[in-house]
């Protein structure tokens, strides 16, 4: 039986605490969360009040679905003591807490797990990148504009667009930018630049759009680009479309908390990989 604690308890948290206390596979052993948790049916027992006293548990997995803040600030000491599994990825956007979490990882032995969320096809497209013939990935999240929090130009962009009659592009570019103005919205894009190995966060590229017509869905298409075949004269090319249904001003879709629980079921299975496990 694995040993767990949760920080963050929104509604992912409370979803993976409900499907986790109902699998025998785990124990969970605390929960944090940035404000105070009144959910009435959870053992108060559990409710960490200072997330630094999680060392004083015994604990085999620490799973994040707060803020890319917590990876920033807690990420290195929850891996002296544990394995970590980050639900919020657009935290290794910044190369120097990326590189700060492989190497504590590397000396104490323990495990960096990013589930693949709602990014669509990482197994493949990992292969690819592994073999150098994965040319270009671009992602495109569409949502609802009430589901999107913004920062910076982003944040004004999008507060200045006074009539929604039509789908308004907000960015364009390299991931790695985009997951500083919208770290909440885009750790789809992230995990398919750490799938994207060879690529990474500057060479994949994004493209956020605000949508007022997606009112209970959320819309992610995946374009893959392989190498160049000189004697057809085209490319090696999948697009993928994944309508996720969703409550219209929710960060996350529903068929995401499935995917990041079954996830969190390849935590139990031992591996000898290093570096970031995306599953």
């Amino acid at each position: 039986m694995k040993r767990v604690g949760i920080v963050g308890f929104g509604h992912l948290g409370k979803y993976l605490y409900d499907r986790l206390s109902d699998d025998k596979n785990f124990e969970i052993v605390f929960i944090w969360n940035r404000s105070r948790i009144d959910d009435q049916s959870i053992d108060k027992k559990l409710v960490l009040a200072d997330l630094e006293d999680f060392k004083n548990h015994k604990v085999d997995l620490i799973i994040e679905v707060a803020h890319p803040i917590i990876t920033q600030n807690y990420g290195q000491i929850f891996l002296e003591h544990t394995d970590y599994v980050i639900g919020s990825p657009t935290a290794l956007a910044n190369q120097e807490v990326l590189d700060n979490l492989i190497s504590t990882s590397l000396k104490f032995k323990t495990k960096i797990y990013v589930p693949c969320g709602a990014f669509w096809g990482a197994n493949d497209i990992k292969k690819m990148a592994a073999q150098n013939t994965l040319k270009g990935l671009k992602i495109t999240m569409k949502k609802h504009q009430t589901s999107l929090k913004l920062e910076g130009e982003l944040r004004t962009k999008l507060e200045n667009n006074k009539i929604w009659d039509s789908a308004l592009v907000l960015y364009e570019g390299p991931v790695r930018d985009l997951c500083y103005l919208a770290p909440n919205n885009v750790n789809t894009m992230a995990v398919g630049a750490l799938s994207a190995l060879n690529l990474g966060f500057d060479k994949v590229q994004a493209c956020l759009i605000a949508d007022p017509s997606l009112t209970d869905k959320h819309v992610i298409e995946i374009e893959v680009t392989g190498p160049f075949n000189d004697k057809l004269n085209q490319n090696f090319k999948c697009t993928t479309v994944r309508s996720n249904p969703a409550v219209i001003g929710h960060v996350t879709g529903n068929q995401t908390y499935a995917s990041f629980f079954y996830s969190l079921l390849e935590t139990l299975s031992e591996t000898n990989a290093s570096g970031i496990i995306v599953c």
